[in-house]
C-alpha cells in the first residue's frame, strides 16, 4: 500500500514530513505538490490515502489544513511489519 505507485510518492510524503522544521509545523496539500512536482490533485489523493491509513493526522493553521505524521501510529505499523506481519 505504500510503496504503490513504485515511484515511492508515499514513502517520499512521510519522509520529508519527517524532517527538522517541517514535522513541527506539517505541510499543506500544496506543498506537497509544489515540492514533488505533482498537480494538488494527486497531492490529495496520496495525503488523503496516508490519512485515512493513520499514519497522517492533520491540524488547521491560518485557515489551512496542514499534515503532520502520525508518530504514534507509524511506529505500531513498524512493529507489525518487524512481526512479519
Amino acid at each position: 500500500m505504500l510503496r504503490t505507485p513504485v515511484d515511492g510518492t508515499r514513502l517520499r510524503i512521510l519522509a520529508w514530513l519527517s524532517e527538522p522544521g517541517t514535522a513541527e509545523r506539517g505541510l499543506t496539500a500544496d506543498d506537497i505538490a509544489a515540492g514533488l512536482g505533482v498537480p494538488r490533485p494527486v497531492a490529495l489523493t496520496h495525503l488523503r490515502l496516508l490519512t485515512s491509513l493513520g499514519l497522517l493526522r492533520t491540524g488547521r493553521c491560518d485557515g489551512r489544513l496542514h499534515y503532520r505524521r502520525d508518530e504514534i501510529r507509524i511506529a505500531e505499523v513498524t512493529r507489525l511489519f518487524e512481526k512479519g506481519w
